[in-house]
């Protein structure tokens, strides 16, 4: 099974962000082979990562054994080592190694969780983020209580530090008082804070909360104040969702930066990479939990590589036309048992 074409399409969904998210955000590949058959993936930059696939990547593979993907996967990674290593090149080369896994699923007729695993999981918890602003709780509090979530993100990125302690805290207060104990909550401060002490000090006042995490309350590249802030926080510490491949997770995992790593299957290199960061959250003992999990790529990969406590984030609104997966109940399942993804791109194309 050779690689014919690739081809990289940028959608613009109803809804989509008008920020970065709109302009450096997702792409579709698809991968076309001599068998016929052709795979589709996401992954993320928007026109540039367009340009790097179309320029850089593509001589590379065509031509190629589709199914060699570790292989293919290494040979992209190094022609982009002089511009790549971290971001847009690992974002184009995510959707490049979804396509190719895509690929074998389908040429073996099963789905990619059926490739990682004989007995995926049937379905897992998702969790339902909510924006905070000021001391009153969010309308989604009750939206996501009503569809029957038992897990609640907070985001927290609007709040200033030290300035807003108080009110964040009261914030946090009213919304457990509102759903009681029995709901699990984290809570989510997008690398809005850069103040390690503050970052602590808000830590130690929400520990009474019993939250599950503290997520990105630092700079993603500050890897000493995470992991400064890591061996003191009362509450776990998240992130990685912006890191990217398993040797960068490496160092994050070496430095003791967090309690639970979040990657991004469309960003950090794919489906290859995640497994081998899952890998390494097994060796070291920590909980693996990645970025909007419950969109359908890193669905696949959490039913069937997650041993422990499945959790999967609801995933991005703007994404639902993509489809492959149902969300009922704050729980998480495939759509059918489609081979690949599951998932039909070619009217993007």
């Amino acid at each position: 099974m050779n690689i014919t074409d690739i081809r990289v399409a940028c959608p613009t969904p109803l809804g989509m962000p008008t920020d970065w998210r709109g302009t450096m955000g997702q792409i579709i590949v698809a991968i076309d082979t001599d068998s016929g058959l052709s795979g589709y993936g996401i992954g993320g930059g928007g026109a540039a990562a367009r340009h790097v696939i179309e320029e850089a990547l593509r001589p590379l593979l065509l031509g190629a054994d589709a199914d060699q993907i570790e292989e293919l996967w290494e040979r992209q990674y190094r022609a982009t080592l002089a511009y790549g290593r971290k971001g847009l090149a690992i974002m184009a080369l995510s959707g490049v190694d979804l396509a190719l896994w895509d690929l074998r699923g389908k040429a073996a007729d099963v789905s990619v969780a059926r490739l990682l695993s004989p007995t995926p999981t049937a379905d897992t918890p998702a969790y339902f983020t909510v924006g905070m602003a000021g001391d009153d709780p969010d309308a989604g509090i009750g939206v996501a209580l009503d569809a029957g979530y038992e897990t609640i993100k907070l985001g927290l990125g609007r709040f200033s530090l030290p300035a807003d302690a108080d009110v964040l805290v009261q914030g946090v207060r009213k919304v457990r008082q509102r759903v009681g104990p029995d709901i699990a909550l984290m809570a989510d401060a997008a690398m809005a804070w850069s103040d390690r002490e503050a970052v602590l000090e808000i830590s130690q006042a929400l520990a009474e909360f019993d939250l599950g995490w503290l997520e990105e309350p630092l700079p993603a590249d500050d890897l000493e104040g995470y992991a400064w802030l890591a061996g003191r926080s009362p509450v776990p510490i998240a992130g990685g969702e912006h890191e990217f491949t398993a040797r960068g997770f490496s160092e994050l995992l070496a430095r003791g930066c967090h309690q639970v790593y979040q990657p991004d299957i469309c960003w950090c290199g794919g489906l290859t990479q995640l497994r081998q960061i899952y890998a390494l959250g097994r060796t070291h003992n920590v909980r693996v939990v990645p970025h909007r999990g419950s969109e359908v790529f890193g669905l696949h990969a959490i039913l069937a590589l997650e041993a422990g406590a499945p959790l999967a984030e609801s995933g991005r609104p703007w994404m639902e036309w993509v489809g492959g997966r149902e969300l009922s109940g704050g729980r998480a399942r495939l759509q059918g048992e489609g081979a690949g993804f599951g998932v039909d791109l070619s009217a993007c194309f």
